[in-house]
Parts: C-alpha cells; structure tokens; sequence
C-alpha cells in the first residue's frame, strides 16, 4: 500500500482532523463525536431497511443527539446536579419514547423494528457518549486523576486519557491490519474471514504495549501492569465492535456500511472499534485503578 492511495490519505485527514477536536476539546470534540454517531446511525439504520426492518430511525437519531448535547454539559457540572441527572434519564425516556412512536405507527411495530432502534441507541449513542465523559475526566472525577503524572502542563487528565485510549485503538488496528496481511495464515472466524489468529494477537501485544508505556507516562498505579491489563481489555472491546459490525454487514449482505470515507468505507467501518472501548477505558480508571492503588 502506498502513502499516495486514498486509504492512507483519508486516513491521515481523518487522524489530523481527529487529533485537533480532541484537543480543542468541549464543544468542538462534542460535534466530532455528534457527527460521527448520526452517520453512523444512518448507516445502520441503512442496513436494518435491507432487511425489511422499520426502525424509529428520526427518533433514535435525534434521541442520540440530545443525549450528547445534555452529556457534555454534563461533564462540567456536579455529579448530582440536574444536568447529570438529566443525561442519565435520556437513556430510559428515550427507550419509552422510540417504544411509543413505533406504536403509534399505522402499521405496528415488530420485535424487530424495536431491537434495531434501542441497540441503534445504546450502540451508537449511550456507548459513545462515554468519550465525552472521557475528555473531561477531571472534572468528572477528580479524586481519581490528582496523583497522574502528566506529560507537561498544558495537557489535562481528560485530553490525555483521551490520546492514550485512541493510541491504543489505532495499535490494534494498524497492527493487527498489517500483520494479520504479512503473516496471517489462520482466520479467526467466520463473521470476518480477512481477520486472522495471527494479526489479532499481534494487535493485542501492540495494544498492551501502549497501555503500558502510557501507564508509566501517567504515573498509574502498579505501572506498566495496570496499563498492560488495560491495553488487552481495549484490544479485545476493540475486536468485538469490530466484529459486531462485521456481523451486522455479513448479515445485510454488503461489503462495506458505506461509501463516505475512500478506502474505508463508511463510518462504521472506520470507527466501530472506538464503539465499545471508552466505556471499558473509563470504568477502568474509576473502578479498578482504585483498586490498584490500595
């Protein structure tokens, strides 16, 4: 593959582009992530339809966007303050009302109709949105991020687990892409047949790898193991979303979710291993790094 092909090129837009909003953070890295889960979402919605599925497709879709826009405010005030409180009743009320419009339908909805438009949700939505509590994690939980020792000055807790979570995606991916292309000889199940045996422990390794070196940069307890053990659970949430969505495509029959990004394919295909991961990234620093530390 040359640097010239629109793979790589889109890529490195794509990365360039990335890296900035992390940075800017707030509202800028709100809309990132906003735009990246309405295309998403109408990829996937894209894919239930050619299964004769009827999915709440404008609800879920706006369900998702009030969600993030009440998240992010979110993460700058109290843990108990309404607007935190608000973000969590998003996820049950939108639930009632995605249930509701599908029964107010002319045709009543099916079982169907139902799982893809809350799985559309909670995939594309509530997993998400975990980025945004990601990014502003020392205002989130401050007690947890006071001991890190941060690169300089100029980099909060926030954009610097926020770096490091993508770090280790990017790993695995890469990884595992080239190597599994080099060396792979035994594929690793049927859902994806281009993944091998051999290129997803090559991105495990990678990822584990940068989990520890980040671990040590941070000053997290137990450094490098702590990292270690969080580098294998990010390859392997990575892998799932991966997976997920190579199911889904299997199952709709298509080779890509989309055409929007040149030799990607579409955002699902470019971003479904940053799906699953900053949930376990987070849960991770708030509930075993404690543990850890004893």
């Amino acid at each position: 593959m040359s640097w010239g092909s629109p793979r790589v090129l889109s890529g490195l837009v794509a990365a360039g582009l990335g890296v900035l909003l992390i940075s800017l953070g707030g509202w800028w890295f709100t809309l990132l992530v906003a735009v990246i889960v309405h295309l998403g979402l109408v990829e996937f919605f894209r894919l239930a339809r050619s299964k004769g599925i009827r999915p709440a497709s404008k609800t879920t879709l706006a369900a998702c966007q009030v969600l993030l826009v009440l998240s992010s405010h979110a993460t700058n005030q109290p843990l108990d303050s309404q607007w935190s409180l608000g973000a969590d009743a998003v996820v049950p009320l939108a639930s009632l009302v995605i249930c509701g419009w599908l029964l107010l339908q002319p045709q009543t909805g099916s079982i169907a109709d139902v799982a893809a438009s809350i799985f559309g949700f909670y995939y594309l939505g509530v997993l998400p949105s975990h980025w945004l509590r990601l990014r502003a994690i020392g205002g989130v939980a401050p007690l947890h991020v006071q001991h890190w020792t941060l690169p300089t000055a100029g980099i909060s807790a926030g954009l610097a687990l926020t770096l490091f979570t993508t770090a280790m995606i990017l790993a695995v991916d890469i990884t595992a892409y080239v190597c599994g292309r080099r060396f792979g000889r035994r594929p690793l199940t049927q859902v994806s047949p281009g993944k091998t045996v051999e290129g997803t422990i090559s991105g495990c390794v990678a990822a584990a790898l940068v989990g520890a070196g980040g671990a040590v940069v941070l000053g997290w307890p137990l450094a490098p193991w702590s990292g270690l053990m969080l580098g294998i659970l990010v390859a392997l949430s990575a892998l799932v979303g991966d997976l997920v969505e190579s199911m889904l495509k299997r199952d709709a029959g298509v080779k890509d979710s989309g055409r929007l990004i040149p030799g990607h394919g579409g955002i699902l295909d470019r971003f479904d291993s940053f799906l699953l991961t900053p949930a376990v990234v987070l849960y991770f620093v708030l509930l075993v790094l404690p543990l850890l530390s004893w």
